[in-house]
């Protein structure tokens, strides 16, 4: 099956190039000028073509919380919101935290229409399991409490991750980014900070920074959202790391542009309404539909580049968590790209959502940029707001 992409603007080696691409077997064959012959062909006039999002924190929320979301739903609002790799989190029911419920996952997740990887959990007896695990893109280390029950705080199990485990992700708020520091710092292994939210944390993750080794995550909802919008949203603002002050706010966006942040992640954690209007709400919110549209807006504004939206969104992922293939638009690359429409105005509808949970916090934004399309390996699962069901695949991680 061939596909000829025409028309579009491609972003290559940072800038936008009127290309064609011509995709076969899934893969990028060729960035030419030249239209050749193929199976389909899609007419990208006046769209942006760049590479599928790597969305390197998601809860899909499969196995045990299927309620809420699972890996068709999930993928179908990547899809949406121009993803077309997401990395999994471990703290489902049970969690991942040994090979059999690995195996698990991995079956769960071949009803996905976008590609999709794992965290491997840690616990405080787990670390033959992490040792004998394989083809994922961390072991995730939750040094705070989250959704589920997997924080840990046992010094000699940590030093053992964190000195055995080339990659560790981390959930760790306030002093326990010190920690996490000083643990890394005794071996030459990488250390990625999730959903960073303050001032402090970022300067304490960075201040540590080692041998280019310590990488940072924020995610749209601190970038978007302030603590003063809870008294709006109320439950359906609350998340762990709960939303922050204009101060730390303005500190996330400026490691944005001085390069102290490294990735955009959406920490897409959804819960149904009625569970988020209880009086003991679950901690969490959806964004996997609004990510890229929230940045290509900035974008729109002369606030954003292509050049760092494409950098902390599509290339840092690839690289940092040593993902084959993807992240970039290059011969010989997987054929995993979104089509964007940076013209396109659109009001976001929680009624029209693909996210099984059906809400999001920034429900009645009026943004400009929007994906089209999404084409994971040759495959176009996403079309002016039309879901085609093909399943994708397992991504692949560097040694």
């Amino acid at each position: 099956m061939s596909l000829l992409i025409k028309n579009g603007k491609i972003y290559q080696n940072g800038s936008l190039v009127k290309k064609n691409l011509f995709i076969e077997d899934g893969k990028i064959i060729k960035i030419t000028n030249q239209e050749l012959k193929a199976d389909e062909v899609f007419n990208a006039i006046n769209k942006v073509i760049i590479p599928g999002a790597i969305d390197s924190h998601v809860h899909f929320r499969e196995p045990g919380l299927t309620h809420k979301e699972d890996f068709l739903t999930g993928s179908m609002a990547a899809a949406a919101g121009g993803i077309t790799t997401v990395l999994d989190m471990p703290n489902t029911i049970p969690a991942t935290t040994n090979l059999q419920r690995l195996d698990e996952k991995r079956k769960l997740a071949k009803k996905s229409i976008v590609n999709y990887g794992f965290h491997f959990g840690s616990t405080s007896d787990n670390t033959a399991e992490i040792e004998k695990a394989r083809n994922v893109a961390s072991v995730k280390v939750y040094m705070d409490y989250t959704t589920g029950d997997l924080k840990l705080d046992k010094l000699d199990v940590l030093e053992k991750i964190f000195s055995s485990n080339k990659t560790v992700a981390v959930h760790s708020e306030t002093d326990h980014v010190l920690q996490a520091i000083e643990l890394i710092k005794k071996s030459n292994n990488s250390l990625y900070f999730c959903h960073v939210s303050s001032k402090e944390e970022l300067h304490h993750a960075k201040a540590g920074k080692i041998k280019n080794n310590v990488y940072v995550e924020v995610c749209p909802h601190h970038l978007f959202l302030t603590a003063a919008d809870l008294n709006e949203l109320q439950s359906f603002g609350e998340m762990k790391p709960k939303l922050k002050t204009k101060e730390d706010q303005k500190a996330l966006w400026e490691g944005i542009f001085n390069g102290k942040v490294d990735t955009i992640a959406t920490d897409h954690a959804p819960h149904t309404k009625e569970e988020k209007m209880q009086i003991n709400y679950p901690y969490g919110v959806p964004g996997c539909e609004t990510m890229l549209p929230l940045l290509f807006n900035l974008l729109n504004e002369k606030k954003l580049t292509l050049q760092k939206i494409v950098q902390l969104c599509c290339e840092n992922p690839a690289k940092i968590f040593k993902i084959k293939n993807k992240g970039f638009i290059k011969e010989g690359f997987d054929a995993d790209l979104a089509v964007i429409d940076l013209n396109l105005e659109k009001e976001i509808k929680n009624d029209e959502l693909f996210t099984k949970c059906k809400w999001s916090p920034f429900d009645s934004w009026k943004l400009k940029g929007w994906p089209i399309a999404s084409i994971v390996n040759g495959n176009i699962v996403f079309e002016n707001g039309k879901i085609n069901n093909v399943k994708a695949k397992e991504v692949l991680h560097y040694e």
